[in-house]
């Protein structure tokens, strides 16, 4: 029997409620930042976020639809940057690149630590369909640039400058000139593939 998704109890539509559920949120992306997911506890959120343990509960059942909440509100920052590419060709590409950098680099620590989230419990049909809108958003613009490829390799090509970007946000590449090697390799990828019968 699969567990049931942790959402959140109910959603806020006043101001206050919203704020207070954003405060939730950021409190939680601070102590994954600061202290890593071991530190994460209810308890700990709501003292940071300056709200009673009651109030997190009236919005938030447990700190795993918390992290939900958290990793939507990241993954909706990235789509919007996507969205309003306008480029084409090869600006296209390095806008995208230029945006999932900034995304990464805008608090390293905690993509880092919501990579390593997302991987432990199922994010639900919403959350998969952000990803997919992600990578759908990303090999159209790979498409402008390279032409008409089969959908697999301008996925693989998103995929492998993710895991370049993911790589130096966790310290494991240079950050100089990493937008240079992502374009390189997801360039070299997509012209190797063309190549293929």
């Amino acid at each position: 029997m699969t567990s049931a998704l942790p959402t959140p109890r109910k959603t806020p539509t006043q101001r206050r409620a919203i704020e207070t559920c954003a405060a939730i949120v950021e409190a939680a992306a601070r102590i994954l930042e600061e202290q890593g997911r071991e530190a994460l506890n209810t308890n700990r959120i709501a003292e940071r976020a300056g709200v009673s343990i009651g109030t997190l509960y009236q919005y938030f059942p447990d700190k795993h639809a918390i992290l939900v909440s958290l990793i939507r509100r990241e993954r909706e920052a990235l789509l919007a940057e996507l969205r309003a590419i306008q480029a084409h060709g090869e600006a296209a590409l390095q806008a995208m690149i230029a945006a999932s950098i900034r995304h990464q680099f805008a608090r390293p620590k905690l993509a880092a630590a919501l990579e390593l989230v997302e991987r432990s419990f199922p994010l639900g049909p919403e959350a998969a369909a952000m990803a997919e809108e992600i990578a759908t958003i990303s090999s159209g613009l790979l498409a402008q640039r390279f032409g008409a490829l089969a959908q697999d390799d301008l996925l693989t090509a998103v995929l492998i400058g993710r895991g370049l970007v993911n790589a130096a946000g966790e310290g494991l590449l240079p950050r100089q000139g990493l937008a240079e090697r992502v374009s390189l390799a997801i360039e070299s990828y997509l012209c190797a593939a063309a190549r293929q019968p």
